[in-house]
């Protein structure tokens, strides 16, 4: 980070948030909408104003729905790169609180193309990311310098350099971020990681963990930009390329999975969409939420042509400091299996599924909790045995945390130690090779061609390199 006595743009946010306050009280006497910040948890309105950045298939079929139901959250402003999804958010938060009071004139939601305008509004408590995901570190470090808490969508960074910087400006901000790994609030992950954790199925050695490649694509030829969508900005920090509609979303549906899931200048694949929901998962079991492998190797199959170019088949190796070694691969089950000396636990999401378009059928994962033995299951947790964070609902825990400024079950430095293990077997996975990793200093060992890839290079004036 550059040095902080030059000019950055968190003490320009910082000082924009003051004068906006200040300058509000001097014309109006009072703000139209006060942030609950400024009187603290005993603030005259019991609600939390949200704004909520990018609105697309999670946003509108997870992240909305499971924050609206909660009375103490107002939606107050949606931003979106894309005009037209952007005008469909407001219309979809209006349309709720139209049904849920009955007045076609309950709130006014503000929309805006550049989500900076939510993060610099002093009226705005926190926001939800619901963006690309080579759009989640940037906005979650600048809302988190402007003071605004964060519910964040995974993977949490596209690099570990990115993601330790999230971690750190959020630690030294004092807010509060939740990952959207909700499996930490599916009763099943944690009882099966309470279990284990327990000595339940004797000394842990092996997890094994079902995670599955994307199909190849088609070539695409370039399109005309939509007049609706501002494509630079959507291309952000990443280099830049011509338009075809498979690599960004589809312009008729909101429901339907987006190509840029499927291209690796925008993610890296099934391995951060949602290797970080079971590496978080499997962390939580085998005690290495803070930490992460020694060594990672991987094979993988990556399409030789056309638009899509994220990793297919693959199978993966993690070895840690405790003697666990962790495996990884589309033949497995979907889910974590847990193996010890004296059984094992397998955990999945059962009949959950977060969105319309999730990439495993509900019949391929039915039973949520399996074990060697059913008594296992049973086995009641005692009083001095280890309880792991209770949570019954990710938006809602992130809520209450608000409130009580306590730490969510998701939360910044558990999220980038997960999404590390993503990016280091995504990085093995190209490499072709075994590599030594320091988890302490986040380098690979004696390694400078992997370590070469632990950044990227950034398009100015996109991206966290740019910030402060």
């Amino acid at each position: 980070m550059k040095n902080e006595s030059k000019i950055t743009r968190r003490k320009f946010i910082d000082k924009s948030v003051k004068a906006t306050i200040l300058s509000s009280f001097a014309l109006n006497g009072f703000p139209t909408i006060v942030p609950s910040s400024v009187f603290g948890k005993n603030a005259p309105s019991e609600k939390i104003n949200i704004g909520q950045i990018g609105f697309g298939r999670i946003a509108m079929t997870h992240d909305l729905p499971e924050t609206l139901k909660y009375d103490i959250a107002r939606i107050v402003a949606v931003s979106d790169l894309d005009s037209r999804r952007a005008a469909e958010g407001k219309k979809f938060i209006e349309n709720y609180y139209k049904n849920k009071t009955g007045k076609t004139d309950y709130i006014d939601v503000k929309i805006f193309e550049d989500y900076h305008k939510i993060i610099n509004d002093p009226g705005i408590d926190a926001v939800i990311i619901s963006t690309p995901d080579h759009w989640h570190s940037q906005p979650a470090i600048e809302a988190a310098l402007a003071g605004k808490d964060i519910y964040v969508q995974k993977p949490t960074s596209l690099t570990i350099k990115e993601g330790r910087l999230l971690s750190n400006v959020v630690k030294r901000k004092k807010v509060i971020l939740q990952v959207g790994t909700q499996q930490r609030s599916m009763p099943q992950f944690r009882i099966a990681a309470e279990l284990v954790r327990n000595g339940r199925i004797g000394k842990l050695e092996t997890v094994k963990i079902g995670l599955p490649g994307d199909p190849s694509g088609p070539k695409a030829p370039e399109m005309p930009i939509p007049k609706n969508l501002n494509y630079d900005m959507w291309l952000g920090s990443t280099p830049q390329v011509y338009y075809t509609e498979m690599r960004v979303h589809p312009q008729n549906s909101i429901t339907d999975r987006p190509g840029w899931l499927r291209c690796e200048q925008f993610g890296a694949g099934m391995i951060t969409g949602w290797g970080q929901h079971h590496f978080d998962s499997a962390a939580w079991g085998m005690d290495t939420e803070l930490t992460g492998p020694v060594s990672v190797e991987a094979v993988a199959q990556f399409p030789k042509s056309g638009l899509w170019d994220v990793h297919g088949d693959f199978m993966a190796k993690a070895e840690y400091n405790n003697g666990i070694t962790m495996l990884t691969s589309g033949g497995y089950p979907n889910g974590v299996r847990y193996e010890g000396t004296e059984g094992w636990i397998f955990v999945t999401r059962g009949n959950y599924t977060a969105s319309p378009s999730d990439p495993v059928a509900k019949t391929n994962s039915s039973k949520a909790l399996d074990a060697s033995d059913p008594k296992i299951l049973t086995s009641v947790i005692g009083p001095d045995e280890t309880h792991l964070y209770v949570s019954e609902e990710q938006h809602g825990n992130w809520l209450d945390c608000i409130r009580s400024r306590k730490e969510p079950v998701s939360p910044v430095e558990t999220g980038h130690r997960a999404c590390s293990v993503c990016l280091i077997t995504h990085i093995a996975m190209k490499l072709g090779r075994k590599l030594i990793w320091n988890p302490e200093k986040e380098l690979f060992v004696n390694d400078n061609e992997a370590n070469t890839m632990l950044s990227r290079n950034q398009r100015a004036p996109y991206g966290t390199d740019y910030i402060c």
